[in-house]
């Protein structure tokens, strides 16, 4: 939590809070979303550094901080955020990955209702207006790499006594 000096030269703490116009509530694309969506755009609002310190465009929330934050579950939290693109309110900048060091790092993305740094003029892209019913926006989903979950591990096919069949998946062979 940010602090700030009163005039006796004591430092308080400044809340920290997310503005939601009307403007913004009033939009057919605002009204069609989810109510776990309404959610958490506060949150991701909240994630943004504010006009002096522009991160939008790199805001970072991941499903698992998100779904509890919300109180819900990660395919719950995952549904929002696709919500939420879908109707415009917010653009994937760069797709999760994994780092050097070996740590997962979540999503960046963009808010259309903000600017982005160094843009002119100063005022978000605001793809939710442009946004009709039955024509949502592309929505980027998270990369599956391993869908199977196996990690090039083995699997046995059959138990009969004295006769074990192992397979061997790579990611051309997909079991049934």
């Amino acid at each position: 939590m940010s602090r700030k000096t009163n005039r006796k030269g004591r430092t308080e703490p400044v809340e920290h809070f997310a503005k939601l116009t009307r403007a913004l509530m009033e939009t057919p694309a605002w009204r069609t979303l989810s109510t776990t969506a309404m959610a958490l755009y506060p949150w991701l609002r909240l994630e943004w550094h504010g006009p002096q310190n522009n991160n939008n465009g790199r805001i970072r929330l991941s499903v698992r901080q998100a779904a509890k934050k919300l109180g819900v579950s990660n395919d719950t939290a995952a549904r929002a955020f696709r919500d939420l693109q879908g109707k415009g309110f917010l653009v994937v900048t760069e797709p999760a990955h994994l780092g050097v060091e070996g740590a997962a790092k979540s999503p960046t993305f963009e808010l259309t209702e903000l600017p982005l740094p160094h843009s002119e003029p100063h005022v978000g892209r605001m793809l939710y207006r442009s946004w009709r019913k039955g024509q949502d926006l592309p929505v980027q989903k998270a990369a599956v790499h391993n869908p199977d979950g196996c990690n090039g591990k083995s699997r046995t096919l059959s138990r009969k006594p004295g006769r074990d069949v192992t397979e061997f998946r790579t990611n051309s062979t997909r079991l049934s």
